[in-house]
């Protein structure tokens, strides 16, 4: 793509105006979107540069560095409509946080990448995070994707595995979690352990349903190609030419989660998913996943990726709603603390006026 510099001498002190020609190959209505929605982000994302489009060249008019930054942004859009991605607003905010962070990956390297192309549709990554998740599986035996609900983590692991499978790298799927969710207690639930167990599986299958054709499902199942169970149901087997997924990791012990490490046969790859923010597990008992960051944080061919509310694909609240329990939880474990401190007592007495 060519870019013009034509800074002109009616522009404000410190503005330049710059002209972006879009080749002839990459249709306008792709790279603006439908009803200009890519344009109009991609104005909110640099509100100090002003965007005029005629036919397929692109004015950018404002401050040198914005200028500059929003020039490499339409270069990456436009590269991402070339390989017949749609753009939304979404990616090109997600492009811009790209183009901003200390990073060396290319926003449309990242939003490009083909994890696993099924049922019409091809899944892949959408924050560098992701990315770097996905890469990770491919390099390492052992993965451990930890982060906040909505980041992919587990649907991610799934289109590698199901991707895995149908490349015949593997012979079959494994798929585990803990049947352990906000203190609930399996006995107290009604029905058959079947009925029990299901809930439990439920996101998994959700996951599973999205990829594969929903009428060879049974028929993989009832082969053994995919297996779906409590992560109990893992002890005394050795698991050989498989891809394994154990979801929900924060709410295993750390003998569960030995257990399950150690279930690794050859030719098969692992990848462990959990949020250490939302253990449901009893009080007083460990997360196996936040105890195996320090057991095996130094071993090769073990990969640790954490993405973060950055790397949240949901409806943007829920980035923010992740991001503002972990200032409350600050906040709060600041207040722990000092009250814990020599005179916290009698400072929270003096606050209540003296009264106990």
């Amino acid at each position: 793509m060519s870019q013009n510099p034509s800074p002109t001498g009616d522009l404000h002190a410190g503005h330049v105006q710059h002209q972006v020609t879009v080749p002839e190959d990459v249709p306008m209505v792709a790279l603006l979107g439908q009803r200009d929605e890519v344009l109009r982000a991609i104005e909110h994302g640099f509100p100090a540069v002003d965007v005029h489009v005629r036919g397929n060249v692109l004015t950018l008019t404002g401050p040198g560095g914005d200028v500059s930054l929003a020039e490499r942004l339409v270069d990456e859009l436009a590269e991402v409509a070339t390989a017949g991605q749609p753009l939304s607003a979404d990616a090109v905010q997600r492009a811009i946080g790209m183009l901003t962070a200390p990073s060396a990956e290319r926003p449309a390297e990242v939003l490009t990448t083909n994890i696993l192309s099924t049922r019409g549709r091809t899944i892949r990554p959408k924050t560098l995070g992701q990315k770097k998740y996905v890469d990770a599986i491919d390099s390492s035996t052992i993965v451990f994707g930890i982060g906040p609900a909505g980041t992919g983590k587990t649907y991610l692991a799934m289109a590698k595995a199901v991707g895995a499978l149908q490349a015949k790298q593997v012979n079959r799927i494994v798929l585990t979690r803990p049947a352990v969710e906000a203190g609930e207690r399996l006995g107290y639930l009604p029905g058959s352990l079947s009925d029990k167990i299901d809930p439990y599986l439920r996101p998994l299958y959700d996951a599973l349903y999205d990829m594969i054709d929903p009428e060879s499902i049974p028929k993989l199942m009832a082969a053994g190609t995919i297996e779906v169970a409590p992560l109990a149901y893992m002890r005394g087997r050795t698991l050989n030419d498989a891809f394994i997924i154990l979801d929900e990791a924060q709410n295993t012990s750390p003998e569960q989660m030995k257990m399950f490490l150690t279930r690794l046969g050859f030719n098969s790859h692992v990848v462990v998913t959990g949020d250490v923010t939302q253990v449901d597990l009893p009080t007083g008992t460990r997360s196996g996943l936040r105890v195996v960051q320090e057991i095996l944080a130094d071993i090769d061919d073990i990969t640790f990726c954490r993405l973060t509310s950055a790397d949240v694909v949901r409806h943007r609240l829920v980035g923010d709603i992740i991001d503002a329990y972990e200032r409350w939880d600050v906040t709060a474990r600041a207040r722990a603390e000092g009250s814990r401190r020599p005179g916290g007592e009698r400072e929270r007495y003096e606050h209540r006026g003296g009264q106990r």
